[in-house]
């Protein structure tokens, strides 16, 4: 037999055989994967705080805690800056009297709702998120003026990283320092 002429036809059943076999690993790894919730079930998930993206209200509030008193314990408040680290840091709380609405209940009043009514309601809940928003940021701004230069500094560094109001979600150092993508974590440095 000429070597020349098996060497390819070796190779080629060796590389057929490779193939399979990583065909066959990817199909057991599927299978042994649960099957991704239906695109219903998503919804149903994302409105009561589940599924990917959506934090458990408690764990968040646990994890704004811990944030907060890291933030407290940088910044080195003094006893008399008390009253202003307390009045911001309950402006940041979720208000308890703006209760949300049962999904199912919500999206049964939407229905009975023409369009030009669903527009007017979503334009309402807009507006009172907005008016959240700008109180939040009036309080951070109050609490900002009462800190001294040097804790200045340290607050900017730090929201940064936490976002506009001292919540999450806001632009991130990317690699080298260089602004990143909204919601992107620099790497830990060590």
């Amino acid at each position: 037999m000429n070597m020349k002429s098996t060497l390819p036809t070796a190779f080629k059943r060796l590389l057929a055989v490779s193939a399979m076999a990583m065909i066959g690993t990817a199909a057991l790894a599927q299978a042994d994967a649960p099957p991704p919730p239906a695109p219903h079930e998503r919804v149903h998930q994302a409105q009561r705080g589940e599924g990917p993206g959506r934090p458990d209200p408690r764990q968040f509030a646990e994890h704004m805690q811990r944030r907060q008193a890291e933030l407290k314990t940088k910044l080195a408040i003094t006893p008399q800056q008390e009253g202003a680290w307390s009045s911001w840091t309950q402006a940041l709380k979720p208000q308890k009297d703006v209760q949300r609405p049962d999904p199912r209940a919500e999206r049964e009043a939407l229905a009975k709702l023409t369009t030009p009514e669903r527009i007017d309601r979503m334009r309402a809940l807009k507006a009172q998120r907005d008016m959240q928003a700008t109180q939040r940021g009036e309080a951070t701004k109050a609490f900002y003026a009462a800190l001294s230069p040097e804790q200045q500094k340290v607050f900017d560094d730090q929201t940064l990283r936490m976002g506009p109001h001292g919540g999450p979600g806001g632009p991130r150092p990317g690699p080298e320092g260089k602004p990143g993508k909204p919601g992107h974590r620099a790497p830990a440095q060590g």
